[in-house]
C-alpha cells in the first residue's frame, strides 16, 4: 500500500516512516526540505500550506492513506481533504490532548471546576478556540504568527467530517525522547546534572498528573492507525498507562540518571517559573484503553529504557538560550529553607 506522510522528517516522523516501511508499505514524504529523513523513501519537497503542492503530491503518488503529522491550521485539513477526494481512502491526523476542556482549564482560558480524569475520547472539548492567540495578533512576518490560528479541534472536525474519506484522529500526549525540541526533561535533568541535592515542587504541582509517551512508542500508535481496518472513523488517546504524579515523574528521571537527591514539596506558588497551584489542579491524564483494546496498541520500549535514551540525548544536546531565571538556585535554596511542607 502506498502511504503519503506529510511532515515525517523530525522527531516522531522518522519512527512513523520506519514502522510503515518495516510493514512492507511504500512510503512517500511531503515536506519542505529543511530536514532530510534517512531511509530509502521517496521525497517530495514543497510547502504543505500551498494547496497546489498538496494536490500535485497526491495526484503524482496516488496514496491510499495520508498520514498528516503537521496539520496545525484548519486550512491545512480542508485543503488536504479537497485534494484527497476521490483518490485517498484514509487520512490519519496527529492531534493532541490539548483539545480537551481540561487543557483550557489548565491554560486559564476556560475557568471552571476540575474535569474528571482520566480523560476519555468522549470527555468535553475546549469551548474557546485558538488557545495561543495573542491580542493584538502577531505580525504576519513573525516566526510564530501561525500560532494565532493554531487549533486541533477544527482540524479534527474536518477530518472526521469528510464523509467520503475515512478519518482517524490520534490525540497525542506530551511526547519525550531523543530529538525533542521542547526538551521536556531538561528543567529537571539540568538540576540533577548540576548536583542539586533537592528539587522543590509546590504541593499541588507535585500531585499534578498528565499524559506522556515515548517518541517511538507513540509513533507505533500512528502506524497502527494507518494500517488497522478497525481504526476507520475513530478517535484514540495515546498515552502511557501510568497515572504517576509530577513528583513520581521527577523521581523516575533521577533514578535513571543515578541522581542521589530527592524531591521536596514546598508551599504552593513559592517558586516562580513552576506550574501554579491553580493550573496544577487541572490534570491532563488521559486513558489509552480504547486504542489498546481496539487496535492492540502496546509500548515496544519500556519506561526505563525510554528515559535512559532521552537522558543520553539531552546530555549531548543541551538547549541554549534558556533564561537563567529558570535555574535560580539561590531562590530555590531560600524557599527550601523557609517553605518546606
Amino acid at each position: 500500500m502506498r502511504i503519503l506522510v506529510i511532515g515525517g522528517t523530525q522527531f516522531m516522523g522518522p519512527h512513523v516512516v520506519s514502522g510503515l516501511t518495516a510493514s512492507g508499505h511504500d512510503v512517500v514524504l511531503l515536506h519542505r526540505g529543511d530536514h532530510e529523513a534517512s531511509g530509502h523513501v521517496r521525497h517530495i519537497h514543497g510547502d504543505r500550506r500551498d494547496p497546489e503542492v498538496v494536490a500535485a503530491a497526491i495526484a503524482e503518488t496516488a496514496p491510499e492513506v495520508v498520514v498528516d503529522m503537521v496539520a496545525m491550521l484548519e486550512s491545512d485539513a480542508t485543503q488536504l481533504i479537497e485534494a484527497a477526494r476521490g483518490d485517498v481512502r484514509r487520512i490519519v491526523l496527529a492531534s493532541s490532548v490539548d483539545v480537551y476542556r481540561a487543557y483550557g482549564r489548565l491554560h486559564g482560558t476556560e475557568p471552571g471546576p476540575v474535569e474528571p480524569t482520566p480523560l476519555t475520547e468522549d470527555s468535553p472539548l475546549r469551548e474557546h478556540l485558538h488557545p495561543y492567540r495573542t491580542d493584538p495578533r502577531r505580525p504576519p512576518d513573525h516566526p510564530e504568527a501561525w500560532r494565532d490560528d493554531y487549533d486541533k479541534i477544527p482540524i479534527e472536525r474536518a477530518v472526521l467530517g469528510a464523509n467520503d474519506i475515512e478519518g482517524v484522529v490520534l490525540r497525542l500526549p506530551m511526547v519525550y525522547g531523543p530529538g525533542d525540541r521542547q526538551h521536556r526533561l531538561w528543567p529537571y535533568l539540568k538540576r540533577m546534572l548540576d548536583g542539586r541535592p533537592r528539587i522543590p515542587l509546590g504541593v499541588t504541582h507535585s500531585r499534578w498528573r498528565t499524559s506522556r509517551g515515548y517518541v517511538s512508542n507513540v509513533a507505533g500508535a500512528v502506524v497502527l492507525a494507518a494500517l488497522h481496518e478497525r481504526a476507520s472513523g475513530r478517535i484514540y488517546n495515546v498515552a502511557e498507562e501510568t497515572d504517576e504524579d509530577e513528583a513520581a515523574w521527577v523521581t523516575a528521571i533521577g533514578h535513571t540518571c543515578d541522581w542521589p537527591g530527592n524531591v521536596v514539596t514546598v508551599a504552593d506558588d513559592a517558586l516562580e517559573g513552576m506550574l501554579t497551584s491553580e493550573a496544577a489542579r487541572h490534570h491532563l491524564y488521559a486513558s489509552s484503553s480504547r486504542i489498546r483494546a481496539e487496535l492492540g496498541y502496546r509500548e515496544s520500549v519500556n519506561r526505563e529504557s525510554a528515559l535512559a535514551a532521552t537522558i543520553a540525548w539531552e546530555r549531548e544536546h543541551a538547549p541554549h538560550g534558556w533564561p537563567d531565571s529558570l535555574f535560580d538556585y539561590a531562590a530555590e535554596d531560600n524557599v527550601l529553607s523557609r517553605d518546606r511542607v
